[in-house]
């Protein structure tokens, strides 16, 4: 299931939603890792990256390069590089 489209946010609205979708991706319980965890510690792959961040760009309407996600290796890191794009 895709997820809802939702308006711009800020870092902290940005990084909730990064968190319950990498909760889902790594199959794991939302409250069972912490913003700070390294995306690769949670068993995220480049297919998850690509997969993710084409939902980052319907969801707000950002440009992302997968990069980004093993540029910005954690929720709060990533959340944060993308509440400053344009």
């Amino acid at each position: 299931m895709s997820p809802s489209p939702v308006v711009r946010t800020d870092a902290a609205g940005i990084a909730d939603w990064l968190h319950g979708r990498i909760a889902a991706f790594a199959d794991l319980a939302p409250d069972s890792f912490t913003d700070e965890a390294r995306f690769t510690d949670l068993g995220f792959t480049s297919v998850y990256a690509l997969v993710l961040c084409g939902e980052i760009e319907d969801t707000f309407g950002i440009e992302v390069e997968p990069n980004m996600i093993w540029d910005y290796p954690t929720v709060r890191e990533l959340a944060a590089a993308l509440a400053e794009l344009p």
